[in-house]
């Protein structure tokens, strides 16, 4: 018989991490349903409430760890908020400042008329944008 976890620790193996109880109770709310916007600190409280043992330290080294192996986008809204994306494929996002909201946005629905030529020895690896919304006042 399979372990429930074992396409989790099969995805942290393949990714060069050791699946460890932290990461395998991180990955489980991260990739076991649709992809999510989510920031440490909502992980962290989701995690405890599943009643999984992990300080907010060790939350935001996991997310960080699976950022650099590719499994995360992180996505900075501003100085002080960042959201990681389990959607690692090209688009870009909506944030909805009153709420915090961030949803996933087309590449197909905007269009970038000219990038700029990049530094000599350098290349375009991609292009992020975050499109700010707020309420209008009635």
């Amino acid at each position: 018989m399979q372990r429930p976890d074992a396409p989790l620790i099969h995805l942290l193996k393949r990714h060069g991490l050791r699946p460890t109880r932290q990461r395998l109770a991180l990955a489980r709310l991260l990739f076991s349903d649709t992809n999510r916007h989510v920031s440490a600190e909502a992980l962290h409280e989701e995690a405890l409430g599943e009643g999984a043992s992990v300080s907010l330290a060790t939350v935001y080294n996991t997310l960080n760890q699976f950022t650099a192996v590719g499994l995360l986008r992180e996505v900075v809204v501003d100085p002080n908020r960042c959201y990681f994306d389990t959607n690692t494929t090209d688009h870009h996002h909506l944030y909805f400042e009153d709420n915090g909201c961030l949803e996933d946005l087309e590449p197909s629905a905007v269009r970038i008329g000219k990038l700029p030529d990049p530094p000599a020895g350098t290349a375009i690896s991609r292009v992020d944008l975050v499109i700010r919304l707020s309420r209008r006042p009635e």
